[in-house]
């Protein structure tokens, strides 16, 4: 059985919808490919070039390894803490904001922060401003409420600047573990969450490189 789990571990995985994007660019790429055997032009083998650079882009964005999950409160998402502030939500109350931006360079694939059931998930349109900018509140946004042990706990998806597709991968009524994956932002962004601020002492500071699932942000108080 350990060696299972190893060879599980090893063995590369691609995000939920990563994989038709990554077949059709390369398609794209063998296509054009073929048209400069038959025509011979440089720019043709340029843009060929071009559609495998990409295609290794994607495999690489749409990675998804797996992780061991951390204690108490882990991050939604891989990235760096952007800002963590005091808030008052009309959710889950007074609560600590912990906003994580992710980078092109970031796993996008967000988790689950602690054990509990999805109660409501809400999409919101909105404006593509800059992630890491105090104006993306007001982007394109979805929204997930979870019922937990210590109460309602928010995380919210926000798109970016360039990142244009929120994907949610679970529905209301789930009930989900710690770790699980949930969703991922296409090719940048930024996740916030919200916790109750009498039942959590928040672990990292900002400016801190976090991992989803695998890292803990908030100590859950006794």
């Amino acid at each position: 059985m350990f060696e299972e789990d190893i060879q599980k571990m090893r063995k590369p995985r691609i995000a939920k919808g990563g994989v038709p994007i990554i077949v059709s660019s390369f398609a794209i790429g063998l296509s054009i490919l073929l048209f400069y055997f038959i025509l011979r032009l440089s720019v043709i083998l340029i843009l060929s070039a071009c559609a495998f650079v990409f295609t290794a882009f994607t495999a690489f964005f749409f990675r998804d390894p797996e992780r061991e999950t951390g204690e108490d409160v882990v991050s939604p998402a891989d990235g760096r803490v952007l800002k963590i502030s005091k808030v008052e939500d009309k959710d889950v109350g007074r609560c600590v904001r912990i906003s994580i931006f992710m980078s092109l360079l970031d796993v996008h694939v967000n988790r689950m922060p602690v054990d509990g059931k999805i109660l409501k998930i809400s999409r919101e349109r909105g404006f593509h401003y800059p992630a890491y900018t105090d104006k993306s509140y007001r982007n394109e946004k979805n929204t997930l409420i979870i019922d937990s042990d210590m109460g309602k706990v928010k995380v919210v998806q926000i798109a970016g600047m360039i990142a244009r597709r929120i994907v949610c991968y679970v529905k209301e009524g789930d009930n989900l573990k710690k770790g699980e994956r949930i969703g991922m932002i296409r090719f940048g962004s930024r996740v916030d969450i919200l916790l109750p601020e009498d039942k959590v002492s928040v672990v990292v500071r900002e400016g801190k490189s976090v991992k989803a699932g695998a890292d803990t942000i908030a100590k859950i108080n006794a």
